[in-house]
């Protein structure tokens, strides 16, 4: 990660948030958070949708505080969920605020996590949760995501987009539940959005007793010490850190500039590697052709770093991970 900082001085202050609430003017909400983000240096990602605005951005503290205070100050979003971490380096090319259907996209228009919703542990609470045999833990992330890091005893869904959650939960559901005494069902995502979701789902399918981590693995990372911690691994952000650990510390992995999958030590040790090229998972998804795009667009990062440039290389939406 070699970006220039927010204001070329110490570690830049980043906030992941979410709230589902009401709003009848997306575009009003939209021009406001754009102007104000420019005002302040912000970058980052914002989406708002009908259902609420769902983001993580990045920069100086006051910056930070300002967008925070805006949004907070909108329809039903003064209890806005904020989680905030720090990183060396501005960890974002530039700052998108995009209008969406959904502010995290499961396909499901009856859900609505402001009306039902399962029921919130706290991070210190989680451990004794989890690790009792008769809750069934399911990791409502993706693939990739899965892939750096989750909790012990955690079912991984292998979906490649939160999209696909629903349909695999109805396909598991007999597996998962059983024709005896109904399990608790506790889930988890990043920073607890998609949980907000997934949670109303399965009370809207029947399942009574379904519990969600509150704040997330973010929340869990910062509060619950490695020693006695359940989580295994690091946790896949969507910014340039790649990963985090316990205390929010910046993990290992890198980013594959081609696909924007994590990639561990060992990722990066194999044949099937090219830094900036490609990856063990994304190699043969791809053709010697956009192999050969890749590598004249790494080169030419490469000379703007030299220059001390950023080169922003184009990346295909469909080469993009799903958002969180």
């Amino acid at each position: 990660m070699d970006m220039s900082c927010h204001d070329g001085h110490g570690p830049v202050t980043v906030a992941a948030l979410y709230r589902f609430a009401r709003f009848d003017d997306c575009e009003a909400v939209q021009a406001s958070l754009e102007r104000l983000c420019v005002e302040h240096g912000i970058r980052g990602t914002l989406l708002i949708a009908r259902e609420g605005i769902n983001g993580t951005i990045a920069g100086a503290r006051v910056g930070i505080d300002a967008v925070v205070s805006h949004i907070r100050s909108l329809p039903d979003c003064a209890d806005l969920d904020v989680k905030y971490s720090s990183a060396a380096a501005m960890p974002f090319y530039r700052m998108k605020v995009r209008l969406k259907r959904e502010i995290v996209t499961m396909g499901q228009p009856d859900i609505d996590p402001r009306a039902i919703v399962g029921t919130y542990v706290d991070p210190q609470d989680w451990n004794a949760l989890i690790a009792d045999p008769d809750t069934i833990v399911i990791d409502t992330r993706n693939d990739y995501e899965v892939a750096a890091g989750t909790f012990a005893r955690a079912i991984d869904p292998k979906t490649a987009t939160f999209r696909e959650f629903p349909d695999w939960f109805r396909a598991q559901r007999e597996r998962l539940l059983g024709a005896g005494k109904p399990p608790k069902v506790a889930m988890f995502c990043t920073g607890g959005i998609r949980c907000e979701k997934s949670t109303a789902f399965l009370k809207q399918e029947g399942v009574e007793e379904v519990y969600h981590l509150k704040g997330g693995i973010l929340k869990y990372l910062e509060e619950i010490p490695a020693e006695d911690s359940l989580w295994r691994g690091e946790c896949f952000v969507f910014d340039e850190r790649v990963t985090i650990g316990h205390g929010l510390v910046q993990g290992t992995h890198t980013l594959c500039r081609s696909c924007r999958r994590p990639l561990a030590e060992e990722d990066r040790q194999s044949a099937l590697y090219e830094e900036g090229v490609a990856c063990p998972a994304c190699y043969d998804e791809r053709t010697e052709a956009q192999r050969a795009s890749a590598r004249e667009r790494h080169r030419q990062t490469l000379l703007a770093a030299k220059r001390g440039q950023e080169h922003i290389g184009a990346v295909r939406e469909d080469q993009r991970p799903a958002g969180k």
